[in-house]
């Protein structure tokens, strides 16, 4: 509280000298409405605002594949680290180097992919669990598409080629590949114009983090006729002690070291029918329900058409390290 209090007085300071300034420049009366109006947008711009709890933090490594469950975790401009592990940093293409998602290959979302002894491990059902170095610098560096983009990828090897084409059935050929540090991410731009020119991915769909509440996965439930996880949803952090769909109104929040921005709410597909703990696909719910009550204002279908919204896609204006229970913030209100 002191400190706040000390933040304050000095925010009101440095206004009290623009006053002083503005004075000589247009005269005391004029001087001291904008000394009124900077002092507002100070005050307002430090307002902090408690509106949740961090409840759950996930890392997808593998684009569609298993999340990984953090206690803590780095927050990137280019999304969520733990370890070596970072969020859709690994994707599973074609031979000819097009993206394979859970939409084609459902049985995706029971691969995990987690990180230990110096190496990376693969696994999935009735599968044994491959093990590879996390490095593999000799092997070719492949170009890929990704919803139209170009990227590239490092081969991880003919071990987990074989490893993915035997799991998906062995009628077409898998590969796996890495986006390594060096190489050239993928502009959020190209696939949605609300995100600034600067933003990047590497192979997430559009943003860098997306975000959902316990309670709007609560109110969702209550319209179904049977109950779906958070899982589902594949967020980066889940939030608690919030209303449902409180998340929609949150602009700008601050969380442990990290400061996000919104950009724009999270449309929903065909991905959100499929189990992940059965990896099988309904093509139905929840994805009906959704449609029939979280629909976009007339205003927004230019954006994000008939796609019901769940969850909040953000960019992150301020990098560094989150945990489980930290509180959130909403800021610059």
């Amino acid at each position: 509280m002191v400190s706040r209090l000390h933040d304050v007085v000095s925010r009101l300071h440095d206004v009290v000298s623009t006053h002083q300034k503005l004075s000589l420049l247009v005269g005391g009366a004029a001087a001291a409405l904008l000394c009124f109006a900077l002092a507002r947008r100070h005050l307002r711009s430090s307002e902090k605002v408690r509106v949740g709890v961090v409840s759950q933090l996930l890392i997808h490594p593998l684009k569609s594949g298993k999340a990984v469950s953090v206690d803590l975790a780095e927050c990137l401009r280019m999304g969520l680290k733990h370890g070596e592990l970072r969020d859709r940093h690994w994707l599973v293409i074609t031979e000819d180097g097009h993206m394979v998602t859970a939409r084609q290959q459902p049985r995706l979302v029971l691969v995990s992919l987690t990180c230990g002894g110096g190496g990376l491990c693969l696994n999935g059902p009735d599968m044994d669990e491959l093990q590879m170095p996390l490095q593999q610098p000799d092997n070719a560096v492949i170009d890929c598409r990704v919803f139209g983009d170009d990227i590239q990828g490092r081969d991880c090897g003919d071990g987990a080629a074989r490893w993915l084409t035997l799991y998906l059935g062995g009628e077409k050929a898998f590969r796996l590949v890495h986006f390594e540090a060096h190489m050239e991410p993928r502009r959020s731009a190209a696939q949605e114009k609300l995100f600034s020119p600067q933003e990047q991915v590497a192979y997430p769909d559009v943003g860098p983090v997306m975000l959902l509440s316990e309670a709007s996965v609560g109110d969702l439930n209550g319209k179904l006729p049977e109950d779906v996880t958070v899982e589902r949803f594949r967020p980066n952090i889940v939030i608690g002690d919030c209303s449902a769909f409180a998340e929609d109104s949150w602009k700008e929040l601050l969380i442990g070291e990290v400061r996000l921005q919104r950009v724009m709410s999270c449309g929903r597909c065909i991905f959100t029918t499929i189990d992940p703990e059965t990896g099988v696909i309904s093509r139905k719910e929840p994805l009906d329900t959704l449609k029939g009550y979280r629909q976009c204002k007339p205003s927004e279908r230019n954006i994000y058409k008939t796609a019901p919204l769940f969850g909040q896609l953000f960019t992150v204006k301020k990098t560094g390290v989150f945990q489980v229970g930290d509180v959130v913030y909403s800021v610059g209100r």
